[in-house]
C-alpha cells in the first residue's frame, strides 16, 4: 500500500463516518441522544481516541524502526566496500580486476536496492545475486598469496566481503512493510467511528464542516507519514543512495 493511497482511504473513510454522524443525527428521534445515551457515546469514543493514539504511537515507532535499520544498513554496505577496496589496493596489483569490479558492483547496487525494493512492494520477489557479485567473489577466492602479508589480508578481505553480501541480504530481507494492511484497515474504522461520533451531536454549521475537514486532514497526514516511512526506499522520505555513490570516487 502507497503512502499516497492510505492518505486518499483514511480522508475519504473519515469524512464518509463524519457524514454517517450528521445523517444519523437528522434521522434519530429527538431525545434520543439526550442524558445517559450522550454520556455512552462521548465515553466510547474518548476510550477509542485513547486506543487510536496508542497505536498511532505504535505505528511511528514501528516505521521508524524500519527506516533507521535499512538506514544503518546502507551506510554499513558503503563503508564496507572502502574497507574492501583498501585492502585490495594494498594487497598488491593483481588486484586490480577484483577492484574494477568492486566498482562495477556498488554503482549496480547503488540503484538496484532502490528498484528492487520498491517493486517489492508491489509484488512478491526473490532475491538474486547479480553477476558481477559473483565474479567479485570469484576474483577475491582466486587471490594467491605469496606472502604472510597477503595470506592476512587475504582472509581480511573474505571476511570483509561476507559481510557486505550478509549487510546486502539483509536489505532485501528488511524491505517488507513495517505497516500490515489489516492493521491499517482496523485503525481506519476506528478513526471512522470517532468522527461520527463527534458529528452526530454537532449541528452542520460551516465552522462545524470546516473543522471536521481540517481534522480529518490532519489525522490522514499523519497516516500518510507513517506509512511513507514505513517505505525507505519509496515515497516521499526514501533514504538517498547518496550514502553509496559517494563512495565510488575513492574507488580507484
Amino acid at each position: 500500500m502507497s503512502s499516497t493511497a492510505a492518505f486518499l482511504a483514511s480522508f475519504a473513510s473519515i469524512l464518509i463516518g463524519a457524514a454517517i454522524g450528521m445523517g444519523l443525527k437528522r434521522f434519530l428521534p429527538a431525545g434520543v441522544l439526550d442524558g445517559g445515551s450522550k454520556e455512552a457515546v462521548r465515553l466510547g469514543a474518548g476510550f477509542l481516541s485513547t486506543l487510536s493514539a496508542l497505536v498511532i504511537g505504535l505505528m511511528i515507532a514501528s516505521a521508524k524502526n524500519s527506516y533507521d535499520s535499512q538506514n544503518t544498513n546502507i551506510r554499513q554496505l558503503g563503508a564496507n566496500v572502502v574497507l574492501v577496496d583498501q585492502m585490495l589496493l594494498k594487497y598488491g596489483p593483481e588486484t586490480k580486476t577484483a577492484r574494477t569490479l568492486l566498482r562495477e558492483l556498488i554503482s549496480t547496487a547503488a540503484s538496484r536496492i532502490w528498484e528492487e525494493n520498491a517493486e517489492r512492494n508491489r509484488h512478491e520477489s526473490t532475491f538474486v545475486v547479480s553477476g558481477t557479485a559473483d565474479r567479485f567473489y570469484n576474483a577475491v577466492e582466486g587471490l594467491t598469496p605469496a606472502n604472510e602479508e597477503q595470506t592476512s589480508l587475504k582472509s581480511r578481505i573474505v571476511q570483509a566481503t561476507t559481510e557486505i553480501g550478509r549487510t546486502r541480504v539483509l536489505v532485501f530481507t528488511q524491505s517488507d512493510n513495517a505497516i500490515p494492511v489489516p492493521f491499517f484497515i482496523v485503525l481506519t474504522f476506528w478513526l471512522v467511528v470517532i468522527f461520527a461520533s463527534f458529528s452526530v451531536f454537532a449541528e452542520p454549521s460551516p465552522i462545524v464542516i470546516a473543522s471536521i475537514l481540517v481534522f480529518a486532514f490532519s489525522v490522514s497526514s499523519a497516516l500518510f507519514l507513517i506509512v511513507d516511512l514505513s517505505q525507505p526506499f519509496d515515497g516521499l522520505m526514501q533514504i538517498s543512495n547518496h550514502h553509496l555513490h559517494m563512495v565510488l570516487p575513492k574507488i580507484e
